[in-house]
């Protein structure tokens, strides 16, 4: 939606009236998957400002979705937080309880960060879940989380991004699967098609 700002009076009511027709909110992301049992959530600083821009903040902000999640029965199976968003691969979401989670997690760190600061101001924008809908989408993924500090030029490997999951796969399943997937299920213009995968 920060493409809403660059858009005329006339097809702001026009893109409203197509989401609402589509029974999406008029302006937060939509939810029309509510039955998968996996999904992608991706949670973004409000105007992609990099407001998680150390490591102290992006490992708090990973404490307190693992500590909250797991009391809300959400498994995390991937993640990565970058200085302006994050990304999660979860099974078992309820999504009521999840917008609870969310604003308990951030309502508290946006307190927080603002304060040390000494500012004030939104901090982050609303949520959105993309159902994964095959295992090819699953693995696949599993690598735009992985490769996501490269794809926004943070570092030059994945291994380099210390607040990835990449590290505990490394661990758990060595390199050469973690190749082994690269290979399988490439990224290559992730995004497009979704709907086909």
């Amino acid at each position: 939606m920060y493409e809403y700002r660059k858009l005329n009076q006339e097809q702001k009511v026009n893109l409203i009236q197509e989401r609402l027709k589509k029974g999406y909110p008029p302006h937060s992301p939509p939810h029309p998957i509510k039955d998968s049992e996996f999904y992608l959530i991706t949670k973004t600083c409000y105007e992609h400002k990099p407001r998680i821009h150390s490591t102290e903040r992006r490992q708090q902000l990973l404490n307190e979705i693992f500590d909250k999640f797991i009391n809300q029965g959400i498994e995390i199976l991937a993640w990565v937080v970058l200085p302006n968003h994050y990304h999660l691969m979860t099974k078992n979401v309820d999504f009521k309880e999840l917008s609870k989670t969310f604003r308990l997690i951030h309502g508290r760190l946006s307190r927080q960060w603002n304060l040390e600061e000494n500012t004030t101001g939104k901090i982050w924008y609303s949520f959105s879940d993309r159902a994964i809908r095959s295992e090819r989408h699953y693995y696949t993924t599993l690598n735009y989380i992985h490769y996501n500090p490269v794809k926004h030029n943070w570092v030059k490997s994945p291994y380099d991004w210390g607040e990835s999951s990449v590290h505990w796969y490394l661990e758990n399943y060595g390199r050469e699967w973690l190749r082994n997937c690269w290979v399988e299920y490439p990224v290559r213009q992730y995004g497009k098609g979704w709907d086909d995968l």
